[in-house]
């Protein structure tokens, strides 16, 4: 199992200087082994809404994009839904005060670790060091 968190599909949606790695980057990853949570896709949602409140986004472009990404998601990914266990772990996780981790971050290392993932992809600088201090595999290369 490779879980993704939005930090890592968003360039796939949206021009950022990585979405050509990216790309390349995911037309070498074997069919099935992919995973995402519905917080991801939650994620997703919100960084857009932000790109309209901050007036980088047009409503319909957000609009748009989001559909983009649900369909990548429905067409490429496993969907895994958060569940008791998966917020217990992030709770403690965030108990690791020296991790500086925000809630959402917590939950996809929760999500991940829970569901036994083999790596954490993520471009979250702060969410790879928290992983890092807490052990978990998660990874933020790419390699082309």
């Amino acid at each position: 199992m490779l879980y993704f968190d939005a930090s890592f599909l968003a360039p796939l949606i949206l021009e950022e200087a990585a979405s050509v790695r990216i790309e390349a980057f995911f037309a070498r990853l074997p069919v099935g082994a992919l995973y995402v949570s519905q917080w991801t896709r939650v994620e997703f949602s919100s960084l857009i809404a932000r790109e309209v409140r901050m007036g980088g986004f047009a409503e319909s472009d957000a609009l748009l994009a989001i559909a983009q990404f649900d369909e990548l998601v429905t067409d490429s990914f496993q969907i895994v839904a958060p569940g008791v266990a998966d917020y217990e772990l992030a709770k403690a996780y965030i108990q690791h005060f020296a991790t500086k981790l925000r809630a959402g971050d917590a939950l996809h290392l929760a999500i991940a670790h829970n569901n036994g993932a083999k790596t954490l992809y993520t471009l979250d600088e702060g969410l790879l060091s928290a992983a890092k201090l807490l052990k978990v595999h998660a990874s933020r290369g790419v390699r082309t």
